[in-house]
């Protein structure tokens, strides 16, 4: 069953994402952004917890979710911890959601057309972790260039 190889795939990822956030050596360094790099790796968190949130919880779980996009680049020295109790919460939405559809779900069309076409829930789904992990990675280098003294 997909749903079960996409929740797999989202906890692994997303407990991922705690541990390259608790990995700052400085935590001011999660807010640090250079010529090259604009976006840091704490905005890059915030904005995952935002687009999963608006994504899974508001718009198939129904969870009341607002998302405010532009703060999720314009937030700055949120605590370490807080970030990760942000992901942790993000996980427990994305999972009781998935755990909400079934198979039929997945192949409806999902709610909206966030990128600008027609596609079914499963699609945007994969696309949503393709998401996860090209920010992850980014959060990850940014992490090993940015976090010296």
């Amino acid at each position: 069953m997909i749903t079960e190889s996409i929740k797999s795939l989202f906890t692994r990822d997303l407990n991922k994402l705690k541990t390259e956030i608790e990995s700052y050596q400085i935590e001011e360094s999660l807010w640090k952004i250079d010529k090259n790099i604009s976006n840091s790796g704490g905005n890059l968190c915030l904005h995952l917890v935002g687009n999963l949130n608006h994504f899974f919880g508001a718009i198939l779980g129904n969870s009341g979710y607002v998302r405010n996009r532009e703060l999720e680049f314009s937030l700055k020295n949120i605590p370490r911890t807080e970030l990760a109790q942000q992901i942790e919460a993000t996980l427990n939405i994305v999972i009781s959601t998935l755990d909400q559809l079934s198979e039929d779900d997945l192949a409806k069309e999902y709610p909206i057309e966030p990128l600008g076409y027609k596609m079914t829930t499963e699609y945007f789904l994969i696309h949503l972790f393709g998401h996860l992990g090209y920010h992850l990675g980014q959060i990850n280098f940014h992490r090993r260039l940015l976090d010296v003294e």
